[in-house]
């Protein structure tokens, strides 16, 4: 099988603003149009008509803006929550990241990486975590998700995000007793987690409100059915992509993604504890972290201090990455014009991807780094 290497390239940037940039680049009508006859599996496994797919699969479900499955009515409107958790392997396992809709990874200093679930179900889960630092760049992607930020403090670049009124985050480092718990079966700073109880306690302490502020954009990412899926096999510049390796971007973490062609997910590995390779699982149901969707996102960064910390640009203009689903690819753009505004991905014709249905991860890396993908 040909074997991809795309190489970023560093770019100047004349002013470093945390937050993103974008252009556009997508798969458009590119599915095969599939008639209401026609049988298709689903993420789940399932099997449903395009007819079917249309109707909800019980009264009173909505499509989530998250992953665009079937949800009940009663979460349309309730804000999701994005949890910060570390990701060296004197942190794994974790626990609840397969319920994650969006899970976001990025450098943070020393080469280790920070990961950032966005849960839009979230009232039902009893351990999430653990929990860790937020860096700035991550407070601007949970932004446009309008979600409550949990966190246990952070470096002092962060302060003036925090600090604002419009910035509803739960702090571990302040928050009251029973919000955050720690566990015994690990050693701090790796055992402290949060609960679906904790988040409501310091939501009724801070008098955040559940349901979405109107701040962020309504629609975010763009779908298309589980019946009639995106599968870029007529995409321009479209090639196979059933293997993602970030671990020349990632070393710490070494992952990696495998196509799985019979459940069409992504499947994620990574360096665990004990210095192997392996599937990245979740501890608190054992499912392995799975995607329909994996976004490269390349971004603009800078060194801030000797300590190594970074800053990211994820408000910007214009910058590239790839899109990739259904185990193929496509080069993309992207961009976000504003705190609270939805980062845009576009294909190269100036067209919006459109996501097929199910969890999206996104990859954030630095100018100059490099990946793989076959």
């Amino acid at each position: 099988m040909k074997r991809w290497k795309v190489l970023f390239l560093i770019a100047i940037s004349s002013a470093l603003v945390l937050g993103g940039c974008g252009d556009k680049s997508e798969n458009g009508a590119d599915a095969e149009s599939i008639t209401a006859e026609t049988i298709t599996q689903t993420q789940d496994g399932s099997t449903a008509t395009a007819a079917e797919d249309e109707e909800p699969p019980a009264e009173g479900m909505v499509r989530s803006n998250l992953t665009n499955e079937w949800i009940d009515e009663s979460l349309a409107n309730q804000r999701p929550i994005a949890v910060m958790t570390p990701n060296e392997a004197s942190a794994v396992p974790h626990y609840g990241l397969s319920y994650a809709d969006i899970l976001y990874e990025c450098n943070v200093e020393g080469d280790m990486t920070r990961l950032m679930g966005i849960y839009g179900d979230w009232e039902d889960l009893e351990k999430i975590g653990n929990v860790r630092s937020a860096r700035d760049y991550y407070i601007y992607w949970s932004f446009e998700w309008d979600a409550i930020l949990c966190h246990y403090g952070g470096p002092f670049y962060i302060d003036e995000v925090i600090s604002r009124d419009t910035t509803n985050n739960i702090n571990g480092t302040v928050a009251a007793s029973g919000v955050y718990f720690r566990s015994s079966d690990r050693s701090a700073p790796h055992n402290a987690y949060i609960s679906a109880d904790g988040i409501n306690q310091a939501i009724d302490q801070y008098d955040y409100s559940k349901e979405y502020r109107g701040m962020a954009d309504e629609e975010h990412f763009q779908f298309t059915s589980a019946s009639n899926p995106n599968t870029l096999e007529d995409a321009v510049g479209s090639v196979n992509a059933t293997l993602i390796d970030m671990s020349e971007c990632y070393p710490m973490t070494n992952c990696y993604f495998e196509y799985n062609a019979e459940d069409g997910l992504y499947y994620r590995y990574q360096h665990l504890a004990g210095g192997t390779d392996g599937p990245h699982v979740d501890a608190l149901n054992d499912e392995q972290l799975k995607f329909k969707n994996v976004i490269v996102q390349n971004t603009y960064y800078e060194t801030r201090d000797e300590k190594g910390y970074l800053a990211y640009q994820c408000i910007d203009d214009t910058r590239d990455g790839w899109f990739f689903t259904e185990g193929r690819g496509i080069h993309i753009n992207w961009v976000k014009e504003s705190d609270y505004g939805a980062t845009r991905y576009y294909d190269d014709n100036g067209n919006e991807i459109t996501l097929n249905t199910g969890k999206t991860m996104i990859l954030i890396v630095e100018d100059g780094d490099s990946f793989h993908f076959e």
